[in-house]
C-alpha cells in the first residue's frame, strides 16, 4: 500500500501541541473548504449506514415476486433484485460486512507495518535486515492467489476473516516507507538528546519517533480502506469466493450475472454498489485532504 501525501517531520516539541489541537484544527480546516466537508459527511454516513443500517431490517429481507428487476419506485427507491428484494435494503445491509472488512485489513496493515519499519529503522543491523527480509517474502506474496486457495478452506462469512487475510497480505509497503523515513528520523536532534539521555529504546521509538510517524500512518490508514475494499469487491464479482453474506461484491456480481449489463432492467442495482463505492472513495479522499492539511504546517493558510 503506497501513497503520495508527504510525510511531516518535526521535533517533539510539537508533538503536545498537535494531540491537544488535533480535533479544531480539523473542524478549522473542514470548514475551509465545503468540498471537505461534503468528504467528511459522506465518509460519516456510511459508517452510520454500516453500525446502524443492518438493525433496521430483517435477516431475511422480504421478497416481492411481482416486482423482480423493477425500476425505482415510492415503495423501492432503488429498485428490486432478480428476486424481487429491496436494493436500497442489500446495499444498506451490506455495507457493514464491506465496511468492517476494509477497516480491520487497514488496522492490521497499519500495526504491523508501522512496527516493522519503526523497529527496522531504528535499530537497523540485523534486526533490520531480518524485518526487512520478513517484509520482502510478505511483499511476494501473491494475494489473489492466495484468497482463492484459502477460500476452499473458509467461506469468509465473517468480515473479520476477510480482513484479516487482507490485512497480513498488505502491510509490506507501508513497512518499508516507514522504515525510510524512520532513518531520516533517528539522525535528528531530538533522538539523540533522548539517547543521550539513557532513554529505552521502547520509550524513543514509541514516545519519540512514532508521533512523527503518526500523521503519515493515519492517512494510509484512511487510504487502506478504499484499497481493500476494491480488493474483496472484486474478488466476490469474480465469483471466486462463496456468497454466505450480502455486499456491495455479491451485489455487483449477480447484477451481471442476471442480465442487468444486457437488458437494462433492474440498472439500479447494479449502480447502487457501484456509485456507493464511487463516493466512499470521493469522501475519503477529500478527508485525507484535510488531514493533509492538517498534519502538515507548510501546507496552512493560517
Amino acid at each position: 500500500m503506497s501513497t503520495t501525501v508527504d510525510l511531516p517531520v518535526s521535533g517533539p516539541a510539537v508533538v503536545p501541541a498537535r494531540r491537544t489541537g488535533f480535533w479544531r484544527n480539523l473542524w478549522k480546516v473542514l470548514k475551509r473548504k465545503p468540498s471537505r466537508m461534503v468528504g467528511a459527511a459522506i465518509v460519516a454516513l456510511f459508517v452510520l449506514t454500516g453500525i446502524v443500517g443492518p438493525w433496521l431490517y430483517p435477516d431475511n429481507l422480504p421478497r416481492d415476486s411481482d416486482q423482480i428487476l423493477a425500476g425505482p419506485s415510492a415503495s423501492h427507491l432503488l429498485g428490486t433484485d432478480f428476486e424481487g428484494t429491496d436494493v436500497l435494503a442489500l446495499l444498506i445491509t451490506g455495507t457493514r460486512y464491506v465496511l468492517v472488512a476494509a477497516a480491520f485489513a487497514a488496522l492490521i496493515t497499519v500495526l504491523i507495518g508501522t512496527a516493522f519499519g519503526l523497529y527496522a529503522g531504528y535499530r537497523r543491523g540485523a534486526p533490520d535486515s531480518v524485518l526487512m527480509r520478513i517484509t520482502d517474502f510478505v511483499l511476494t506474496i501473491p494475494g489473489f492467489p492466495l484468497l482463492l486457495v484459502l477460500s476452499t478452506v473458509w467461506k469468509f462469512s465473517s468480515a473479520l476473516q476477510m480482513g484479516l487475510v487482507l490485512g497480513i497480505t498488505g502491510w509490506g509497503g507501508l513497512a518499508r516507507s516507514v522504515r525510510s523515513a524512520t532513518l531520516s528520523l533517528r539522525e535528528r536532534g531530538f533522538v539523540e538528546a533522548a539517547r543521550g539521555l539513557g532513554m529505552p529504546t521502547r520509550h524513543i521509538v514509541t514516545r519519540e519517533l512514532l508521533p512523527n510517524i503518526a500523521p503519515y500512518v493515519a492517512m494510509n490508514l484512511l487510504i487502506g480502506v478504499t484499497t481493500f475494499i476494491y480488493s474483496q469487491v472484486g474478488l466476490f464479482y469474480l465469483g471466486v469466493l462463496p456468497f454466505t453474506s450480502n455486499n456491495w461484491g455479491v451485489m455487483i456480481e449477480l447484477a451481471v450475472t442476471n442480465g442487468v449489463t444486457q437488458t437494462g432492467a433492474g440498472l439500479g442495482y447494479l449502480m447502487a454498489p457501484l456509485v456507493s463505492i464511487l463516493l466512499l472513495t470521493l469522501g475519503v479522499v477529500l478527508l485525507v485532504d484535510a488531514l493533509d492539511e492538517v498534519f502538515n504546517p507548510r501546507l496552512r493558510e493560517d
